[in-house]
Protein backbone atom coordinates (compact mmCIF):
# COMPACT_ATOMS: atom_id res chain seq x y z
CA UNK A 1 0.00 0.00 0.00
CA UNK A 2 1.17 3.51 -0.79
CA UNK A 3 -0.03 6.73 0.83
CA UNK A 4 0.07 9.74 -1.46
CA UNK A 5 1.71 12.38 0.73
CA UNK A 6 1.06 15.46 -1.45
CA UNK A 7 -1.87 16.30 -3.70
CA UNK A 8 -1.02 15.18 -7.25
CA UNK A 9 -1.46 18.25 -9.45
CA UNK A 10 -0.90 19.11 -13.08
CA UNK A 11 1.17 16.58 -15.00
CA UNK A 12 1.48 14.32 -11.94
CA UNK A 13 -2.33 14.19 -11.64
CA UNK A 14 -2.72 13.48 -15.36
CA UNK A 15 -0.09 10.71 -15.23
CA UNK A 16 -1.82 9.13 -12.21
CA UNK A 17 -5.21 9.28 -13.96
CA UNK A 18 -3.67 7.71 -17.09
CA UNK A 19 -2.31 4.86 -14.97
CA UNK A 20 -5.60 4.37 -13.10
CA UNK A 21 -7.52 4.15 -16.38
CA UNK A 22 -4.94 1.71 -17.75
CA UNK A 23 -5.04 -0.58 -14.71
CA UNK A 24 -8.64 -0.35 -13.51
CA UNK A 25 -12.04 -1.14 -14.97
CA UNK A 26 -14.19 1.08 -12.79
CA UNK A 27 -14.18 4.37 -10.91
CA UNK A 28 -16.59 6.02 -8.52
CA UNK A 29 -17.75 9.53 -7.75
CA UNK A 30 -20.03 10.56 -4.90
CA UNK A 31 -22.72 13.20 -4.42
CA UNK A 32 -23.75 13.93 -0.86
CA UNK A 33 -27.50 14.54 -0.81
CA UNK A 34 -27.23 16.65 2.33
CA UNK A 35 -24.92 19.19 0.64
CA UNK A 36 -25.27 21.76 -2.12
CA UNK A 37 -24.30 20.52 -5.60
CA UNK A 38 -22.88 23.05 -8.07
CA UNK A 39 -23.93 23.19 -11.69
CA UNK A 40 -20.35 22.25 -12.59
CA UNK A 41 -20.62 18.99 -10.59
CA UNK A 42 -23.93 18.20 -12.30
CA UNK A 43 -22.36 18.93 -15.70
CA UNK A 44 -19.45 16.57 -15.02
CA UNK A 45 -21.85 13.75 -14.11
CA UNK A 46 -23.95 14.47 -17.20
CA UNK A 47 -20.88 14.32 -19.47
CA UNK A 48 -19.88 11.02 -17.84
CA UNK A 49 -23.34 9.47 -18.30
CA UNK A 50 -22.37 7.32 -21.35
CA UNK A 51 -19.87 5.52 -19.06
CA UNK A 52 -22.31 5.10 -16.15
CA UNK A 53 -22.77 1.56 -14.83
CA UNK A 54 -25.12 2.29 -11.93
CA UNK A 55 -25.98 4.70 -9.10
CA UNK A 56 -26.54 3.43 -5.55
CA UNK A 57 -27.67 5.15 -2.37
CA UNK A 58 -24.99 4.30 0.20
CA UNK A 59 -23.89 5.35 3.66
CA UNK A 60 -20.40 4.02 2.99
CA UNK A 61 -17.90 4.19 0.11
CA UNK A 62 -14.11 3.83 -0.07
CA UNK A 63 -12.56 5.93 2.70
CA UNK A 64 -15.86 7.26 4.12
CA UNK A 65 -18.61 6.13 6.47
CA UNK A 66 -21.51 8.53 7.06
CA UNK A 67 -22.69 8.82 10.64
CA UNK A 68 -26.35 9.27 9.75
CA UNK A 69 -28.61 11.54 7.77
CA UNK A 70 -29.37 10.90 4.12
CA UNK A 71 -27.35 8.36 2.15
CA UNK A 72 -25.03 9.61 -0.58
CA UNK A 73 -25.42 8.83 -4.26
CA UNK A 74 -22.45 6.71 -5.35
CA UNK A 75 -21.93 6.69 -9.12
CA UNK A 76 -20.08 3.75 -10.68
CA UNK A 77 -18.47 4.31 -14.09
CA UNK A 78 -16.50 2.28 -16.65
CA UNK A 79 -12.94 3.41 -17.28
CA UNK A 80 -13.13 4.23 -20.97
CA UNK A 81 -11.36 6.81 -23.14
CA UNK A 82 -14.18 9.34 -23.07
CA UNK A 83 -14.46 9.17 -19.27
CA UNK A 84 -10.69 9.63 -18.93
CA UNK A 85 -10.80 12.80 -21.05
CA UNK A 86 -13.64 14.18 -18.93
CA UNK A 87 -11.92 13.36 -15.62
CA UNK A 88 -8.67 14.98 -16.78
CA UNK A 89 -10.47 18.07 -18.09
CA UNK A 90 -12.74 18.51 -15.05
CA UNK A 91 -9.87 18.88 -12.59
CA UNK A 92 -6.14 19.41 -12.38
CA UNK A 93 -5.74 17.89 -8.92
CA UNK A 94 -6.74 14.65 -7.20
CA UNK A 95 -7.83 16.34 -3.98
CA UNK A 96 -10.02 18.90 -5.77
CA UNK A 97 -12.76 16.28 -6.16
CA UNK A 98 -14.78 17.90 -3.36
CA UNK A 99 -18.43 18.88 -3.33
CA UNK A 100 -19.93 21.37 -4.13
CA UNK A 101 -17.53 22.24 -7.00
CA UNK A 102 -17.14 18.63 -8.16
CA UNK A 103 -18.48 15.23 -7.18
CA UNK A 104 -16.51 13.80 -4.26
CA UNK A 105 -13.81 11.23 -3.73
CA UNK A 106 -12.72 10.05 -7.19
CA UNK A 107 -11.61 6.46 -6.50
CA UNK A 108 -10.77 3.44 -8.67
CA UNK A 109 -11.37 -0.31 -8.55
CA UNK A 110 -9.68 -3.13 -10.39
CA UNK A 111 -12.31 -5.84 -10.59
CA UNK A 112 -13.89 -5.96 -7.15
CA UNK A 113 -10.69 -4.77 -5.44
CA UNK A 114 -10.01 -1.19 -4.45
CA UNK A 115 -6.99 0.27 -6.26
CA UNK A 116 -7.02 4.02 -5.43
CA UNK A 117 -8.94 5.29 -2.41
CA UNK A 118 -9.31 9.06 -2.40
CA UNK A 119 -10.96 10.99 0.43
CA UNK A 120 -10.59 14.44 -1.08
CA UNK A 121 -12.07 16.58 1.70
CA UNK A 122 -9.48 15.11 4.06
CA UNK A 123 -6.69 15.35 1.45
CA UNK A 124 -6.03 11.64 1.95
CA UNK A 125 -5.28 9.16 -0.83
CA UNK A 126 -3.81 5.70 -0.91
CA UNK A 127 -3.09 3.08 -3.51
CA UNK A 128 -3.73 -0.54 -2.69
CA UNK A 129 -1.62 -2.21 -5.35
CA UNK A 130 -0.78 -5.91 -5.28
CA UNK A 131 0.32 -6.33 -8.88
CA UNK A 132 4.09 -5.85 -9.41
CA UNK A 133 3.60 -4.31 -12.87
CA UNK A 134 1.15 -1.75 -11.43
CA UNK A 135 3.59 -0.95 -8.61
CA UNK A 136 6.45 -0.40 -11.07
CA UNK A 137 4.30 1.89 -13.23
CA UNK A 138 3.12 3.82 -10.15
CA UNK A 139 6.70 4.30 -8.92
CA UNK A 140 7.67 5.63 -12.36
CA UNK A 141 5.28 8.59 -12.14
CA UNK A 142 7.71 11.49 -11.86
CA UNK A 143 7.28 13.85 -8.90
CA UNK A 144 4.49 11.82 -7.28
CA UNK A 145 5.11 12.01 -3.55
CA UNK A 146 4.21 8.78 -1.81
CA UNK A 147 5.14 6.67 1.19
CA UNK A 148 5.10 2.90 1.05
CA UNK A 149 3.33 1.26 3.96
CA UNK A 150 3.60 -2.43 4.85
CA UNK A 151 1.07 -4.07 7.17
CA UNK A 152 2.66 -6.00 9.98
Amino acid sequence: MFFISADPKGKVYHDLIDLAFECCDEFILVLRQDMYVSQNAKNVLERLSPSLIEVKEQYEWPGTLLGGGRPALVYYFRTDKQAKRIIKKASNSLHSWVQPALPEDLSFRKGEVLWLVNTSHEASSSLIINNKDDVDKFLNIRNLESIEYHKK
